[in-house]
């Protein structure tokens, strides 16, 4: 039995927990999010928390699905409390972001600006070339996050791209020096 998934989930005072069907509602002060429980997981809520469980307890796809599905029920409760987001620093010579409204602008090398539009519930900021992607779902944040990342990825030998606050690039040495005394045939 997983250790992660008979741990129930504390319900702060702000957050309500609802369920229709295999369907569960969470709100709390930041927003509304949902999740559709798999056949065979049910989850409760009872003295301000929920607790999730298995109607079959030998059944192995629910076995499967028992903590992944009590993560994701405990990341939905601190979404709508607290938020995610997710950092992304720019490095090369200049390499912009500049974010207005729900649109993210980023000049990175190319020979046009590259233009990302949020969706609802994402939200970005620029503050030094760190780029903060932030919102209320998890899944999301960290998607869009790794699209932006992908317009630019960091290179190997400069450092150069866009890259996660605290990720760490593995460097290559550059061109080796022509061998000394090989100019090309044979003696």
């Amino acid at each position: 039995m997983s250790k992660i998934a008979i741990k129930p989930i504390v319900l702060k005072e702000n957050v309500n927990f609802s369920t229709e069907k295999s369907r569960v509602l969470i709100s709390g002060p930041k927003g509304n999010l949902f999740f559709d429980l798999p056949e065979g997981i049910k989850a409760e809520s009872s003295k301000g928390q929920i607790i999730v469980s298995q109607n079959n307890k030998n059944d192995e796809k629910t076995r499967a699905l028992f903590g992944l599905t009590r993560a994701i029920l405990s990341n939905l409760v601190k979404g709508v409390t607290d938020g995610f987001d997710k950092k992304l620093e720019l490095t090369g010579v200049g390499y912009r972001a500049q974010a207005a409204g729900n649109t993210l602008t980023l000049s990175v090398g190319y020979s046009h600006p590259v233009i990302i539009k949020a969706e609802d519930g994402i939200n970005f900021t620029v503050e030094e070339n760190v780029i903060t992607v932030s919102g209320i779902d998890k899944t999301r944040v960290g998607d869009i996050a790794a699209k932006v990342r992908a317009i630019r990825p960091p290179e190997p030998y400069k450092g150069k791209g866009i890259k996660y606050v605290g990720e760490r690039v593995r460097r290559k040495a550059g061109k080796a020096a022509k061998a000394i005394g090989v100019a090309g045939g044979a003696k």
